[in-house]
């Protein structure tokens, strides 16, 4: 070969290196371009969060109670959507029109989840460059909405899966491993009515309403929609999110039976709304025929309602008593990192089992946090008990801030909002009446067999109490393809917006109007529930005589076994197995009794007011030499007896 030649053809062979280093490097640049613009969006909602933080300890430093933090994130995050939505410089996405070959096979209705593009055999490219024939595949994102989007806008926005698999669980399961458990079941008969008979109630409603209003509504819209749609509508804004008004109660020192019943009922309704949701969602698909009503059809659906729920909490129970066994019988809390790392992920895996056996993980997450706060709690080291209580606080302080300002810039920045004035008032109206129907009939056929009943003012307070937030944004945001579920998703974040602002922002001057009282730690001489629970034997507090025939008949039920089996085979509690199994069992339960059973004294690390024991424990006595009119003023106004604050509310 002539050097001509060779160097000839060392030259095309640079030329293609050439054209090869120009592509990657054009990739590369994409690529940095997009890193940039992640960084830049996860730059703007820590700096959202970092504002929101020092400006609620501004507003704790001033004392100001008018706005709560979530109402400030939301504020946060609608000013900074409007500065990406138009103050943002152009930025147009690059884009190319493909069709589809005549000779398709494809016709399912929904879109495909991957679409294989594949550029022509050397398709010549504006600098007069060819490139090979390569095949891309690009992930399903949503049906465009406007060509002219920037990439910021496209990046403010996240996947919903991110809410339900990252940013729920944590909130979830926070709300029911920090569960003040005796009063939980004090008024557990309250709670249960209020978040499954009665979230179940305002759903029907709200979606029988809002089918009504749809029909009056211009065709465009009302064809979109089907009774279906408006049921899950009413399913997803019926749960409730109180925080604003819990807070509030937290520093007033608010009626602890009045608390219970708000946080446990949004504790389980948040629950319950996602597994009907998921039921009417299923419906349609696996039971109806045509669509309409089918009474085999809906009673196939009560039945999945039902047995989903039921295994999901078995799920989260069995997780949670299953991390209690392995801290009771291993030494890993000599090693407090590692048992803190073991308890994180047992509870999370509680999550994605149910997740992963298509149950709902909310209710596996919540029902594992509860256990693992009334047994897995108790085995832990000292270091675990403080580093697990602050680690879930922090997440649940973080992750709901982030939500609620999501919720604001989305506003501006998510592509699929319609706007539809007459559904949103109608959504209003509907979501108000929905609540009303929750709280004052249910309340009437409680306090029928209730003693003491609930008040009149506290059911104003219940129903005041409930602001939407996280579950409501979460169910809406996650299938925006249809025009129906857009409008719904616009209406559920106004409700949210409005009722955290609003509501939250007038929870101070309800109680006031109400003549709610406050300050209850002055009666109860500041005997607040503790962290740990204790290691005691239970047959040395013995109900004192009348109590028990005040207490619910499954809430004592449910406490002997507590305390005389569950207690005893996953903590470290007294009295040991080998004394309250049948003596058949006792090989058994010499292997499940742990020496520490055997050797602590019987009243060690016992407390005056225990969380654990839930419906064995002594009322709180009021003292009788104080004026209950002196620290409470209006008292027989709003109808509250001292009977009613010493007796069990079940």
């Amino acid at each position: 070969m002539s050097p001509v030649v060779g160097s000839a053809f060392f030259l095309f062979y640079l030329l293609a290196l050439c054209n090869a280093s120009g592509a990657d490097i054009a990739l590369d640049a994409k690529a940095t371009l997009l890193h940039r613009i992640d960084s830049l969006n996860l730059l703007i909602y820590t700096c959202l969060l970092t504002l929101t933080v020092l400006t609620i300890w501004v507003f704790k430093h001033r004392r100001v109670s008018w706005l709560h933090e979530t109402g400030l994130a939301v504020i946060y995050g609608l000013i900074v959507g409007a500065i990406i939505r138009y103050a943002s410089s152009t930025n147009q996405v690059t884009y190319i029109d493909a069709h589809p070959a005549p000779d398709t096979k494809y016709n399912l209705s929904v879109p495909p989840d991957i679409l294989r593009f594949r550029f022509p055999d050397k398709i010549q490219i504006s600098s007069g460059d060819t490139v090979p024939n390569k095949t891309y595949a690009y992930s399903f994102r949503g049906e465009i909405v406007n060509l002219e989007q920037n990439e910021i806008d496209l990046k403010a926005t996240f996947d919903p899966e991110i809410f339900f698999n990252i940013i729920l669980p944590p909130i979830i399961f926070h709300a029911g491993y920090c569960l003040k458990r005796k009063y939980f079941f004090r008024n557990l008969g309250a709670i249960l009515t209020f978040a499954m008979v009665g979230t179940a109630l305002s759903a029907l409603v709200i979606g029988a309403l809002m089918y009504g209003f749809v029909q009056l509504m211009p065709a465009s819209l009302a064809s979109s929609f089907t009774f279906l749609d408006t049921l899950y509508f009413g399913a997803l804004i019926s749960p409730t999110d109180p925080l604003t008004v819990l807070a509030i109660f937290s520093q007033l020192k608010v009626d602890v039976n009045l608390y219970a019943m708000i946080f446990g009922e949004s504790v389980l309704n948040d629950a319950v709304a996602l597994v009907l949701s998921g039921a009417i969602q299923n419906y349609e698909k696996r039971y109806s025929v045509d669509g309409g009503f089918e009474i085999t059809a809906f009673l196939a659906a009560i039945g999945d309602f039902i047995g989903i729920f039921s295994l999901s909490l078995l799920v989260g129970a069995l997780l949670g008593c299953f991390t209690a066994l392995m801290t009771k019988f291993t030494h890993v809390r000599d090693w407090p990192l590692l048992e803190s790392a073991l308890f994180v992920l047992m509870s999370y895996a509680a999550f994605l089992i149910a997740e992963v056996f298509e149950l709902t993980g909310v209710v596996a997450v919540l029902f594992c946090g509860i256990c693992q706060a009334h047994y897995t709690y108790n085995n832990l080291s000292s270091d675990s008990r403080n580093r697990t209580k602050q680690l879930f606080e922090l997440l649940n302080f973080l992750a709901e801030n982030f939500i609620f300002t999501y919720i604001g810039v989305s506003m501006f920045t998510f592509p699929k909002h319609h706007f539809d004035p007459w559904f949103i008032i109608a959504g209003f109206l509907t979501s108000t009446l929905g609540r009303a129907v929750n709280i004052y009939p249910l309340s009437f056929l409680l306090n029928l067999g209730r003693k003491p009943p609930i008040p009149m003012n506290f059911q104003h307070m219940l129903f005041f109490s409930g602001l939407r937030g996280a579950m409501s944004f979460a169910l809406a945001i996650r299938n925006t393809v249809s025009e129906a579920r857009q409008a719904m998703l616009t209406t559920t974040s106004l409700i949210v917006i409005a009722t955290v602002v609003l509501q939250g922002g007038a929870a101070t001057h309800a109680l006031a109007y109400l003549r709610i009282p406050t300050g209850y730690d002055a009666l109860q001489g500041q005997n607040d529930e503790n962290e740990a629970l204790p290691y005691r034997d239970v047959r040395s507090e013995t109900p004192r005589s009348g109590e028990a025939g005040e207490k619910a008949r499954l809430a004592r039920l449910w406490g002997a076994l507590d305390s005389r089996l569950l207690k005893p085979l996953l903590t470290h509690a007294r009295p040991p197995l080998t004394e309250t199994l049948p003596g058949f069992l006792s090989p058994l339960a010499r292997i499940l009794t742990t020496t520490r059973q055997y050797t602590q004294a019987d009243n060690s690390l016992r407390r005056t007011d225990s969380d654990s024991d839930l419906c064995l424990d002594e009322p709180q006595p009021v003292p009788t030499s104080i004026d209950p009119q002196q620290l409470w003023p209006g008292l027989v106004d709003t109808r509250i007896s001292v009977e009613g604050i010493t007796g069990s509310n079940i």
